[in-house]
């Protein structure tokens, strides 16, 4: 009936009393009639509603709708009980439908409704519109039903009912002068109608008379059957009244075959035509028609206890974890923790046949043996008809089984290690540093959490899937037996459940690997310091309660179903829903659901790391190697066996891998940018001799735990690598450490030079070439401390030292020793890391995209702990092995760059200050009471570098930079004298003198062999006069010890006998110049004969 016609109706049934316009009045009954009828009252007659208001008119209504659909009968229409319990929907109001004081008056606000009609509700305009349906789907709540618009429809009949008042309110005189008019004609076809119907009953009566025949004998033999049938009747109810009895008790026994067998032929008896017409066998046949459906229920309810491990017959079938118990080898060799004890699945595969139906056997328990319970549940399924029924229901409930298991077992041990433990396992606080808490990974108890909640669950999930392959056979045999052709779609259930476990697994490795999980597992294992432990955890809104897994986002049913909410959602509020936010979200769905390992939604027992791995793969990779002996043969399982670890290897490829090497990058470069990366750690004494660095401390026990996990995982060189390539960014992030400590903060303008000059110093050719000859075991040290000494000055004097050119804080001094323990302590660590694997591959090296994506390190793995080698080591190869070697040697040429550097160091202020110390003038009015300020400085800085040095630097490094500094500061200060004094006198000469002797003293406390012989003696024997160094220089002479016992030479001596008369030949008398002229001449002519005959034969 199309709408133009309802609204005809409407029209009529809603004003047959004529027009009440009082607004208490309630007409929401006015428009559930069927249509045609005015409404669900009765209308007196001759009023508006009398046309075809009677009941007749309503059984031709109904005579008159499509008869496509069978409708049960009275009895099968009541409601059965379900278990499941009646599911209520409440959809969410509409907000598009049109609302009060939309539309004006009269013909306007009719034509405006119409026209919303028409484009909202156009469906209902069309001829072949069926009220009843529409109503239904008004009250269906799916996503095909207009529920959701119901509030919509009651608004558009408000609004019409309102038009049509506003029209009788208009044009009530034509109406009310139309009224007899009317009634007449509705009189007048009432009573056609009626004569119509009394013509065609008398017809009917005639052709039956005519048509009957009347033989005594037929009456008799017709009064007989009839006897009969009601004999047999009886009989029948009589056995039916027994049948709720027998159910029972079968039901309660459990022989549900049995049961099934009785209630089909009970359904069959009561559903005979001659049963349908008594009227007591009604409160039977209800009770038959829901205990077909609640023994459906039963029964599945029973297979699935069975199947997920919820009945107690079933805690037979998978054991418990307990640590340190024994492992069992496997068929392919690997070990592991579940117990195989002879898998009774494959006893019970070998004697299952399905070519006959199965009975019950009275005389045992038939959930005894549970794989024989879960023949027999299928069995009684599939005789009630209802298997396909049981195959999607068990698929469609695998989600949520499967999500109860994992979260029964993370329970159980949950309760099996309480939260305090594993929050202070070992004294570690939960609020500890991310690097912090990296360093702890190796906890045992922790290990211990995780291997127990894995090897529970496995356990539990190869039980699982024992029963589902126990299902696979059953139902293939059952299907091949009685030649089903749906077979595919019956046997499918085990793919199912493998994607489920697939899904299970990356949801757990991911979950305990996450390292950007921090605030999820802090939001669900910490409470806050003032709330109550007891008060339950917020929801975090930010995540969506599920996910639509395996939707085809791009089928015509979702594009349509898309488009019509938009443009309702359009229409209705514009802008709510805008184009290009339509595009994103259709082209990129939620990252944190779609990518490996999603949130599982249970309870974290211990925190996420990159570290857990190592005890993450073992189980899994057992568990996968334990389900290839369950996964059933051939190729209706749709599982190819070869690739069933190609997920664990796909997971290890795109998700651990670059996981693992984002965690160590970002591990590693916390270690070098926190504030006291760079300072001396407070716990060195259990680590190291001497102090190191905090943040080497922690690279290396952040090395040490990734070498513990890589030992656990596959010996693959990419991960090595990744160990290798941090390595060498540490050894960078050192070096430019380095490079900041020794460079000058502006450009030398003499030489143009960046670093300082200890630095510089370190990387001459000639002076490292001294130091590698004064290393050698057979050099003379005395001989190669002069060389490198003579090198020092003559670069001292050609290139004169700043005080920029000098690490002069004591800072600096102490990060240089720092940083060379570090790197000399680090190097011997990582030096014993070292371990070349035959167990080692390399998949970087292998060519062609098939290779790469054939990576396979589950085939690689080890399933067990190593317990061959109780040290950490680097799994290397011989190529990994030479880049290792590599790195440590970078970190032994750092450190004896570092060692030179303060070598030098100490030198360089040397020379820089006893050059300043040690400059003209030396003719003085008055003498020196104290020595001179740049030798005071020297002396501080001297005693500052040797507390540092001794603190951090061991006895041999120590040793290395002090020896010679004495010889260096003799040579450097007699250099000083015989070319910078031109004049000095004994106030002078005294100054010079404590000067050398302030020195000396300092210096005996970093060398105690430091003695300035050569300096001390020229100063000495400048207060004796010249005369006498002359007759000290004859002595020696002839002695043959001129060098031994005087230490100077013929360019000293005679700067000295010059020195000797540089104050008279400075007087302004001009004979005590002369004379003094004179004198030196003899002097010098005298030292220069002495000399010469001593030399003079050798060279001859």
């Amino acid at each position: 009936m199309s709408w133009n016609s309802s609204l005809r109706n409407g029209y009529g049934g809603g004003y047959d009393r004529g027009y009440d316009s009082s607004p208490g009045r309630d007409r929401s009954a006015d428009s559930r009639g069927p249509p045609g009828g005015g409404g669900g009252r009765s209308r007196r007659a001759g009023g508006y509603g009398g046309l075809g208001g009677g009941p007749e008119q309503t059984g031709d209504y109904y005579e008159e709708q499509p008869r496509g659909v069978p409708r049960p009968n009275s009895l099968e229409r009541r409601s059965a009980k379900r278990r499941s319990g009646d599911r209520h929907y409440d959809p969410s109001r509409s907000k598009s439908g049109p609302r009060g004081g939309r539309f004006g008056d009269g013909s306007r606000q009719i034509d405006e409704v119409l026209d919303y009609i028409s484009q909202n509700w156009s469906f209902m305009t069309d001829e072949n519109c069926i009220p009843i349906q529409v109503a239904l789907k008004l009250l269906d709540s799916s996503s095909l039903g207009l529920a959701t618009r119901y509030d919509q429809f009651q608004d558009t009949n408000d609004q019409l009912q309102n038009a049509l008042k506003a029209i009788v309110n208009e044009h009530h005189q034509g109406f009310n002068s139309s009224i007899g008019t009317f009634h007449k004609i509705q009189s007048s076809l009432q009573g056609s109608q009626n004569r119509v119907r009394a013509l065609r009953d008398s017809l009917i009566r005639a052709k039956l008379n005519l048509s009957a025949t009347r033989p005594e004998l037929k009456e008799y033999a017709v009064e007989s059957q009839n006897y009969d049938d009601m004999l047999q009747l009886l009989g029948a109810i009589e056995q039916l009244q027994l049948i709720p009895e027998k159910l029972e008790a079968r039901i309660s026994e459990k022989r549900f075959i049995t049961a099934v067998d009785i209630l089909q032929d009970a359904l069959k008896m009561i559903r005979r035509t001659d049963m349908e017409s008594i009227g007591a066998l009604s409160d039977l046949r209800v009770y038959l028609s829901n205990q077909e459906h609640s023994l459906t229920d039963i029964l599945i309810e029973e297979l699935h206890s069975h199947l997920y491990l919820k009945s107690p017959y079933c805690e037979d079938r998978w054991k418990i974890y307990a640590q340190n118990q024994a492992k069992v080898t496997a068929a392919d060799g690997s070990t592991t923790a579940i117990d195989i004890r002879g898998r009774a699945l494959d006893r019970f595969l070998n004697a299952l046949d399905t070519s006959t139906p199965l009975t019950d056997d009275a005389s045992r328990n038939p959930e005894a043996n549970t794989f024989e319970y879960i023949h027999l549940l299928i069995e009684a399924l599939n005789n009630m008809g209802r298997l396909d029924a049981a195959v999607d229901t068990i698929e469609q409930r695998l989600p949520v089984e499967l999500f109860r298991v994992v979260e029964k077992s993370n329970i159980e041990v949950d309760q099996r290690h309480p939260s305090v433990l594993r929050s202070y396992a070992k004294g570690q606080k939960p609020t500890a540093r991310p690097v912090d808490a990296a360093m702890n990974q190796s906890d045992e108890a922790r290990g211990a959490i995780l291997q127990d909640l894995l090897w529970t669950l496995y356990a539990r999930f190869e039980a699982i899937a024992e029963g589902h392959r126990v299902v696979y056979e059953v139902v293939a045999g059952i299907t091949k037996r009685e030649g089903l052709r749906d077979a595919a779609h019956l046997t499918g259930g085990f793919k199912e459940l493998w994607k489920l476990y697939q899904s299970e697994m990356r949801s757990l490795l991911h979950d305990y690997l996450a390292t950007d999980s921090d605030t999820v597992y802090g939001s669900a294992q910490k409470q806050k310091g003032t709330g109550s432990i007891f008060r339950k955890t917020p929801r975090d809104k930010n995540k969506p309660l599920f996910k639509l897994k395996d939707m085809d986002t791009k089928s015509p049913e979702l594009s349509t179903e898309r488009d019509d909410l938009e443009f309702i959602l359009k229409s209705s509020v514009p802008g709510l829903v805008s184009d290009s936010r339509r595009a994103e979200s259709t082209l990129q769905p939620n990252s944190s659901f779609n990518q490996d390992g999603s949130a599982t939604g249970h309870k974290l027992l211990i925190e996420p790391s990159v570290f857990n791995m190592g005890v993450l793969l073992p189980p899994s990779l057992a568990f996968l190697t334990r389900l290839k002996e369950v996964v059933p043969r051939g190729t209706t399982s749709d599982i190819v066996m070869s690739t069933l670890t190609s997920f664990l290897d796909d997971f290890l490829v795109n998700v651990f891998h670059p996981q693992l090497d984002e965690t160590l990058m970002e591990l590693c470069v916390r270690t070098f940018i926190e504030v006291d990366a760079f300072q001396q750690d407070s716990q060195w004494q259990a680590r190291s001799q001497k102090p190191i660095f905090k943040g080497t401390a922690k690279f290396f026990a952040l090395i040490t735990a990734f070498c513990k996990l890589l030992d656990n995982l596959p010996h693959d060189q990419v991960f090595s690598q990744l160990v290798i390539s941090q390595m060498v960014t540490y050894f960078e992030k050192c070096q430019g450490w380095y490079k900041a400590l020794v460079s000058r903060a502006q450009q030398s303008r003499e030489n143009n030079r960046r670093l300082k000059a200890a630095a510089a110093f370190s990387e001459d050719e000639d002076l490292l070439s001294a130091l590698v000859a004064r290393s050698k075991p057979d050099a003379n040290i005395q001989q190669c401390v002069d060389k490198e000494n003579a090198i020092l000055i003559t670069k001292a004097q050609e290139q004169l030292l700043e005080e920029a050119d000098l690490l002069s804080d004591k800072k600096s001094i102490t990060s240089l020793c720092l940083l060379y323990t570090s790197m000399k302590w680090l190097a011997s660590k990582i030096g014993h890391l070292r371990y070349i694997s035959d167990r080692a591959v390399d998949s970087s090296r292998r060519k062609g995209r098939q290779n790469q994506q054939q990576r396979r390190w589950t085939m690689v793995v080890s399933t067990g702990q190593q317990t061959t080698m109780e040290r950490v080591y680097l799994p290397l190869n011989q190529e990994t092995a030479l880049e290792f070697d590599g790195v440590v040697d970078r970190y032994n040429k750092l450190a004896d760059t570092v060692l030179n550097t303060l070598h030098f160091e100490v030198r360089c202020e040397i020379s820089h200050y006893v050059s300043r110390a040690f400059q003209p003038p030396f003719y003085l009015e008055h003498a020196f009471t104290e020595p001179d300020a740049d030798v005071v400085t020297l002396n501080t800085s001297l005693v500052s570098f040797e507390e540092v040095a001794t603190a951090h630097l061991r006895t041999r490094e120590h040793d290395f930079i002090t020896t010679g500094l004495g010889r260096l500061t003799d040579a450097l200060v007699l250099s000083l004298a015989t070319r910078g004094i031109t004049e000095m006198n004994e106030a002078g000469a005294g100054r010079a003198q404590l000067d050398i002797l302030v020195l000396q003293q300092n210096l005996k406390t970093m060398e105690p062999p430091a003695l300035l012989v050569r300096s001390s003696r020229f100063f000495d024997l400048f207060g004796q006069g010249a005369e006498t160094v002359v007759m000290r220089v004859k002595d020696a002479k002839a002695r043959g010890k001129v060098e031994e016992e005087l230490g100077l030479g013929y360019d000293e001596l005679k700067v000295l006998v010059e020195l000797c008369y540089s104050e008279a030949l400075k007087s302004p008398r001009r004979d005590i110049a002369e004379k003094a002229k004179r004198n030196m001449d003899e002097q010098l002519l005298a030292l220069s004969e002495c000399l010469w005959q001593e030399s003079g034969p050798d060279e001859g």
